[in-house]
């Protein structure tokens, strides 16, 4: 029972691991594994000794270190892009509306679910700013796919670019950490690429 786990929609569970001797011996680069998991259908596991389901899959990868460590740089100045993105997105839509004074009975509420409404509203990407998404995405394609040999360059994004998504990127290529992954697009996205 300790050791049911539940998943109430798809989701992707990823970690890292990071051998101190267990490296392949034909490799002379440090090469880091990446475990994962993923669900396409709701999942309650009661009984592990039991358990089985078409709906469940894992996997492993080994990754070179320097190369992860190299992605998730450029996936955190994406982020940090898209963060200046919405930032002046918001800044000319507030120069838009009307200023209004407050009251001296009113105060400023900060409500979190707008917040997280920001986190996954679609972000229309500047030139500059797709064709470095596309250059980040294409080197996660590169990492994940399956035969890297036959992953060509993206020509275009393939999920719904949110700040959410980006972030989930970011921490999916942390080998200090691991991470969940359930947007939709981004996660239908990820498994094609373990096919």
């Amino acid at each position: 029972e300790s050791r049911a786990a539940n998943a109430s929609n798809k989701e992707i569970n990823i970690q890292w691991y990071i051998p101190s001797l267990a490296k392949p011996s034909n490799d002379t680069e440090t090469k880091v594994l990446l475990l994962y998991a993923y669900n396409t259908k709701p999942v309650k596991i009661s009984n592990i000794k039991i358990f089985s389901s078409m709906s469940i899959f894992s996997g492993h990868l080994w990754i070179p270190l320097a190369r992860v460590i190299s992605l998730r740089e450029k996936l955190s100045n994406l982020k940090q892009q898209v963060e200046m993105l919405m930032q002046s997105s918001k800044t000319l839509s507030s120069a838009s509306e009307p200023t209004r004074f407050l009251a001296e009975s009113e105060t400023l509420k900060i409500i979190p679910s707008k917040k997280t409404q920001m986190n996954v509203a679609k972000v229309h990407l500047d030139e500059k700013t797709e064709e470095m998404a596309k250059r980040c995405l294409s080197e996660v394609k590169a990492l994940l796919s399956v035969v890297p040999a036959l992953s060509l360059p993206l020509t275009e994004i393939p999920f719904d670019v949110t700040l959410q998504s980006i972030a989930s990127l970011e921490d999916m290529f942390d080998p200090a950490s691991g991470c969940i992954i359930t947007e939709e697009s981004l996660f239908n996205w990820i498994i094609s690429l373990f096919h």
